[in-house]
């Protein structure tokens, strides 16, 4: 009888852990098609979450340097202002959105655009040699690199730089020109010092008080220093090197950057573009043409 019995349970239990085992292989499968089923829906809520954001936007907050006239800058005033911020502000009103003028240290803007608290990088912004690192606009400013000194430095070539201090603004499209092998590398090497300033009004007090020899810096700030700072400065005739600048949107926002792209189109098309150019005496650098 217990030779039976121990039959009976032996049966049973293989019985109960086969059908245990059964069990368990239906519940994963069950699971991961839930979790592959959830990705999906996730995948497609981020998407329709980004459209949705696009189309319900009200503001629109551009990150500058508040110290690059005629770019951004604060007048006389105390307000911020410049040929960047009155086009985006020319954007905002055709879109119906509230113009945010963000200044931000030049060193940290890639920290506060990944970071979401400005929408762009609108500034006097160089697009060369930063293709792959945001998502551009279209360009809309021919740029050259110059460079300015006293005009009885007796400074007159590049040449002329040799054993000399020149200022950069720290984290700017000239430190990296000069910094750059297939760039400026070896003038700059010449030089007897390379030293940088958090802003070009820093730059300039240091130029006249005769601490820097020479100033490396974008032509139409360095037009717009000349022009407000009087006599007494020059740019050199030799230029640095060629270059546009353009709108940096967070890499992958090709939504928003389509939007402000098509508002340029128009803004040059209706004269609106030409109009600022022309009252901050840029109009020889801009190249957005009306169509």
């Amino acid at each position: 009888m217990k030779k039976y019995a121990a039959i009976l349970t032996a049966i049973c239990l293989a019985f109960g852990v086969s059908a245990c085992s059964s069990g368990n292989t239906s519940s994963s499968e069950t699971t991961s098609s839930a979790a592959s089923s959830s990705a999906a829906t996730s995948s497609s809520s981020e998407s329709a979450s980004s459209a949705e954001e696009t189309s319900e936007r009200t503001t629109f907050t551009v990150g500058f340097d508040a110290e690059y006239p005629p770019y951004g800058y604060m007048d006389d005033n105390g307000e911020y202002t410049g040929f960047d911020l009155e086009l985006a502000q020319a954007v905002c009103d055709m879109e119906g959105w509230e113009l945010v003028k963000t200044p931000i240290n030049w060193d940290s803007k890639d920290m506060e655009l990944n970071s979401g608290s400005i929408d762009c990088i609108w500034n006097g912004f160089t697009m060369n040699g930063r293709e792959d690192d945001y998502t551009w606009s279209m360009p809309y400013v021919d740029n050259s690199q110059v460079i300015v000194v006293s005009e009885d430095s007796g400074i007159n070539t590049l040449e002329d730089l040799a054993g000399k201090t020149v200022g950069v603004q720290a984290a700017s499209a000239a430190l990296t020109l000069l910094q750059d092998e297939e760039g400026q590398k070896a003038l700059a090497d010449t030089f007897g010092a390379l030293q940088e300033f958090a802003d070009y009004n820093s730059a300039f007090v240091e130029l006249q008080a005769g601490s820097v020899d020479a100033v490396a810096m974008d032509i139409g700030v360095a037009n717009y220093q000349l022009k407000t700072r009087g006599e007494g400065f020059k740019i050199l005739d030799e230029h640095l090197n060629s270059e546009q600048y353009a709108i940096g949107f967070k890499k992958g926002n090709e939504e928003l950057r389509d939007i402000v792209n098509e508002d340029l189109v128009e803004l040059t098309n209706n004269g609106t573009v030409a109009e600022l150019a022309e009252k901050y005496d840029i109009s020889d650098l801009v190249s957005l043409e009306a169509e």
